[in-house]
């Protein structure tokens, strides 16, 4: 099993040998190596059983480290890094040689990020490579935004992992890239479009990929927990399952009909940061609740709603 602590010569030593960790973020735990390394990469890869055409982003700790590894920085991709990082912002920009077509999955653009975690920015300060970190979880299954999380799931198969506490922001970064002068947002997270127009005015908004995506977390079925969630009309899930089969997932407020011990309500005052730090966790609970099916409700679609949604939709994988 892994150990689970806060020794960050430990993990430095880890990583410098190409062995693959565990660290936090303030959107979700990621699984980190060695992003110059191909053997740690692939390693990455092999842990999560991911698939290699899906990308990984690259953490760094500053923008001055960021900039060694790319050939340029468009002005609104700047504009962005200085408001957003440290922070769950994601750009795509152009890749230099030092960053291997593994990490890229052949792809010409690099996704960096600066994480806002203390401990992963004393890590990453502490090295001389940035690290490659997807979601410390098997492929397609909810991300985690706990050490016990990561322990739960991969701890028979990496040597350590970075307690950083509860992930604060509980989704995945934003992913902003560029078409010529025009932004374009490849994946809804934890910094809202609206918050990125309001630095860069107007961006595009692409759906997900089913193969070959441009950025990472593109994939069409993500996210998903073990039992069938489901985003059908409640009353059309209750005709066909009983209401101590079914878990709730909602926004704000009990339902009826389903005992209240089934239920999970992302934000009783309806805040959506708080519903998004939620997200990932009370899935995880509903999940091992002994029902058959999860029952979810969207939220508005602003704001984080717009994320959170994306990450719903796509674990809602079966229909009624």
């Amino acid at each position: 099993m892994a150990i689970i602590g806060t020794d960050i010569l430990s993990v430095k030593q880890l990583l410098c040998a190409g062995e693959v960790v565990g660290i936090p973020t303030e959107t979700v735990y990621g699984l980190a190596g060695n992003a110059f390394n191909d053997d740690a990469v692939l390693k990455i890869f092999s842990v999560k059983n991911r698939p290699q055409f899906d990308p990984l982003i690259v953490h760094t700790d500053s923008i001055a480290h960021a900039s060694t590894f790319i050939i340029s920085f468009p002005d609104k991709a700047k504009q962005l890094a200085e408001a957003f990082w440290p922070g769950p912002l994601t750009l795509l920009l152009p890749k230099s040689d030092a960053v291997s077509d593994l990490v890229t999955s052949g792809l010409s653009t690099v996704a960096i990020r600066i994480p806002n975690h203390p401990l992963t920015l004393e890590l990453l300060a502490s090295l001389d490579f940035p690290l490659a970190a997807p979601s410390a979880n098997p492929f397609g299954y909810i991300s985690p935004t706990s050490a016990l999380h990561v322990e739960n799931q991969l701890g028979k198969k990496i040597p350590y992992i970075l307690d950083g506490g509860e992930s604060t922001v509980g989704i995945e970064s934003t992913i902003v890239g560029f078409e010529g002068d025009d932004a374009v947002v490849y994946r809804l997270g934890g910094i809202a479009v609206e918050a990125i127009e309001r630095i860069i005015g107007p961006v595009q908004t692409v759906s997900h990929s089913t193969s070959n995506p441009k950025a990472p977390g593109m994939l069409k079925s993500h996210y998903s927990p073990r039992k069938p969630l489901l985003i059908n009309p409640l009353p059309e899930i209750l005709q066909q399952y009983s209401p101590n089969q079914i878990g709730s997932l909602t926004f704000d407020h009990l339902v009826d009909s389903i005992p209240t011990e089934n239920q999970r309500v992302l934000s009783p005052t309806a805040d959506y940061p708080e519903a998004a730090k939620h997200l990932f966790a009370y899935m995880r609970q509903l999940d091992s609740l002994p029902i058959e099916v999860i029952y979810a409700e969207l939220l508005p679609e602003k704001d984080l709603g717009r994320a959170i949604n994306d990450r719903i939709r796509r674990a809602a994988v079966r229909e009624v």
